[in-house]
């Protein structure tokens, strides 16, 4: 069997390469380049040229042919400018989410069909499984052993027909174990640095990289008080329904005061403390809310603010995706799962409530930081069942 491991220069997907070699596999080694721009890159974060010439580096290590290829065009199409386009929007979009949905298991899967390839491998921290139900193969996608390194959740959009052809070979590992092999195969990755920030692009400077496509435009940041809760009655979750409760809240420019200015209610998302820059405060100040309408930035102060918290969320009909198609809930039908709203979240317990508009998720405990644009991914034990955009 042939196998095609997407090798990054990092130590993850080097020793991905050295396990498979030792099961006694066919490796090849492909490097995806897919960004050029250093527009907004904090300097000297990953950049691909040392990428390229590490993983290079490890294939002759490891004796396995070795491959590039470009897919910086479409890599662009399908996932920055949907990032650019989300934040527009006033969204906050997950691009390393996109990018395994649509490029590594997608595009770089095609890559490596042309070199007879059977299967793409990749160093993530998560497992696959297999089981035969009525007659034929259903691909089970399984929380990494390690949890403090577990990636199922960036894997949260892929299918049945991309888990056929995925291998995870250190899916099974910890974190130390991988160093570990890493240092004595003498692997050139052993000792090199996890990378940061956007898959494939790298740590940056938000605002700056945003500004590529998006207009810088001043508007009003406004300071929302905890009483307005109180009189809005935006609180009171006993009295909603479910529909009420998964809204995000609403916020006018005349629900509280304004504070200050900004440069783009768009460079903003839900949660965020750094960027605001007003002072005067006992506690540091974190985005609440964002209306890029009337571009105006809603702030609210302390980590424990009520407008940072929400017991439920919505997934509209056309964004609900599930790994398991037999797992899939009809219409009027309910089901406990475990959740999580972001990478390393601890999971959290929850109710879905499938209606014939989309599915709801209600938390047993109101969630800090729920963030439109971003995936909600349900969990049953280890296994990732399905995922969402968030409404």
């Amino acid at each position: 069997m042939r196998v095609a491991v997407g090798l990054s220069g990092g130590v993850d997907s080097s020793v991905a390469a050295y396990i498979l070699k030792k099961e006694g596999y066919d490796v090849i080694a492909i490097f995806m380049q897919n960004w050029h721009d250093t527009t907004g890159t904090l300097h000297g974060d990953c950049p691909w040229k040392d990428d390229l010439d590490i993983a290079r580096l490890v294939a002759k290590k490891l004796d396995i042919p070795f491959y590039s290829v470009d897919l910086s065009a479409i890599y662009k199409k399908r996932v920055v400018d949907y990032m650019f386009s989300e934040y527009e929007k006033g969204r906050t979009p997950n691009p390393d989410i996109l990018c395994n949905r649509e490029i590594k298991f997608d595009v770089f899967l095609k890559e490596a069909l042309k070199l007879n390839a059977d299967f793409v491998a990749t160093g993530h921290y998560c497992r696959k499984s297999e089981n035969m139900i009525n007659g034929k193969p259903v691909y089970s996608l399984l929380a990494g052993t390690d949890n403090n390194k577990d990636q199922s959740y960036f894997l949260c959009q892929l299918s049945q027909q991309q888990l056929a052809k995925a291998l995870f070979p250190i899916g099974h590992l910890t974190k130390p174990e991988v160093r570990r092999i890493a240092a004595e195969q003498n692997l050139p990755t052993a000792e090199r640095k996890d990378s940061q920030g956007i898959c494939f692009v790298g740590k940056v400077d938000l605002p700056v990289f945003l500004q590529q496509q998006l207009t810088a435009k001043q508007g009003n940041t406004v300071e929302i008080l905890p009483d307005y809760y109180e009189k809005s009655h935006q609180n009171n979750t006993d009295d909603k329904t479910i529909e009420q409760l998964a809204q995000p809240y609403i916020y006018r420019p005349n629900s509280g005061k304004k504070i200050g200015t900004h440069n783009g209610a768009h460079f903003f998302t839900i949660g965020q403390r750094k960027g605001i820059n007003i002072g005067g405060h006992v506690e540091p100040l974190f985005v609440i809310g964002i209306d890029v309408a009337t571009n105006t930035l809603y702030v609210g102060e302390g980590y424990t603010h009520l407008g940072l918290f929400r017991k439920a969320l919505f997934i509209a009909e056309d964004e609900i995706h599930y790994v398991r198609n037999d797992l899939s809930m009809h219409a009027g039908e309910e089901r406990d799962y475990l959740v999580r709203i972001r990478y390393r979240q601890p999971l959290q317990k929850a109710k879905l409530i499938r209606k014939e508009n989309g599915l709801y998720i209600v938390f047993d405990e109101a969630q800090r930081g729920i963030t439109s644009g971003q995936f909600a991914a349900w969990y049953a034990d280890d296994e990732l069942v399905g995922s969402g955009v968030i409404f």
